[in-house]
């Protein structure tokens, strides 16, 4: 998910560079919803795994 987040923010750079704002914005967009959510399962998987190991 981590790489989606990364394709979708090198997206937005280029669209950027190119002057295409609506397409870098939503692009943009996606790559920060892509990588709350990457960082949430993060901490989930972590926080199960290190709960686990306990018991």
């Amino acid at each position: 998910m981590l790489h989606y987040a990364l394709v979708f923010f090198v997206i937005a750079l280029i669209a950027a560079v190119f002057g295409f704002g609506g397409i870098a914005a939503g692009a943009v967009g996606i790559a920060k919803v892509l990588f709350f959510v990457f960082l949430i399962l993060a901490v989930v998987s972590f926080v199960f795994n290190s709960a686990r190991g306990k018991g």
